[in-house]
């Protein structure tokens, strides 16, 4: 196996540096021309002004403005950081040992850095909180679904327990709230085909060979809502929430489906209302069976009317590095 070339600079707020590889073919005459053409969204005076701090580095050290471009090198550096909106609630720990970390986390924060969540994201608080900095997660939630989500510890585990979620022997259940409709019989197994497109926000259902499969079934209703278990077998983005509103029963708090809408990134008003609520597998290591439950509630089962006015939420302000 190919072992990883470690970066030449440290990490900064949990993250690695990112590496640039310089082109065989390249004819520039200097790392910074190549630097300027590679980076369009940064100004050529940002990255002068990264250079002259000796910032940007390859395995001897500094480089200088002026350094001639070396085909087939490679170079490091820390990406500016986005100005983002704090999310205001906490991360709880489910389980922590030697090897895995699971976590209940809350909604409106994003598992990985993305686009412009890049401090305020699960992996990089824990990093930084826990004192941990080759955490990985095993698999991924969206920003707007809270719940459990596994870490790997351990460097040495992370392929066995990836592996279970790419293979999909990890048995996941869910729970959502959504109107509910005495006509619908449950439960139901819903197949369906879904794809997503890039730059596209919001994935759809369309006519074909299915590759989404989710298993839904009430567990109780009151007052036109209901509480439902989803057990999703495949794992397509938006599944939970497309298949919900194909029945005509779209999740609470749901901004894409069935009508996509712009919420602004710091309002934590009404959160979608799916929570990831167990994670049940054999652990790849030692063979025993591990079973993991959240300690969250749906807020819009639990308190429907604070849900609905929005009085639980708090207000954000901006993150600083």
């Amino acid at each position: 196996m190919r072992r990883r070339q470690q970066p030449p600079l440290p990490k900064r707020y949990g993250l690695d540096p990112a590496r640039l590889r310089l082109p065989e073919d390249g004819e520039w005459a200097t790392i910074r021309d190549h630097l300027v053409h590679r980076l369009p969204r940064v100004p050529a005076a940002r990255i002068d002004e990264l250079l002259r701090a000796g910032e940007i580095v390859d395995l001897d050290g500094p480089i200088a403005p002026d350094a001639p471009y070396v085909p087939g090198g490679a170079v490091w550096f820390h990406r500016d950081l986005p100005e983002e909106t704090v999310v205001p609630f906490d991360i709880s720990i489910v389980h922590r040992d030697d090897h895995l970390l699971v976590i209940d986390k809350p909604h409106f924060l994003a598992t990985i850095p993305r686009g412009q969540h890049i401090l305020q994201t699960a992996l990089v608080r824990l990093r930084q909180e826990l004192d941990l900095p080759d955490l990985v997660p095993a698999h991924r939630l969206d920003r707007v679904t809270a719940g459990l989500v596994l870490f790997i510890i351990d460097p040495a585990r992370r392929g066995a327990y990836q592996t279970m979620f790419h293979r999909r022997t990890v048995r996941k259940e869910y729970e959502a709230i959504a109107p509910y409709d005495p006509a619908l019989e449950l439960p139901v197994t819903v197949r369906s085909r879904i794809i997503k497109e890039k730059q596209v926000l919001a994935a759809q259902e369309v006519a074909g060979e299915p590759n989404a499969i989710t298993e839904i079934e009430l567990l109780s209703h009151r007052d036109g809502l209901g509480r439902y278990r989803l057990r999703p077998h495949t794992g397509r983005t938006h599944q939970l929430r497309l298949h919900m509103n194909s029945l005509g029963i779209p999740i609470l708090g749901d901004d894409f489906y069935p009508v996509l809408s712009d919420k602004p990134v710091d309002d934590f008003t009404r959160p979608l209302q799916l929570l990831a609520s167990s994670l049940e597998f054999t652990d790849p290591i030692t063979g025993t069976p591990r079973r993991f439950e959240t300690t969250r509630t749906l807020h819009a089962w639990t308190a429907p009317a604070e849900w609905a006015t929005g009085a639980s939420c708090s207000t954000a302000r901006a993150a600083q590095p």
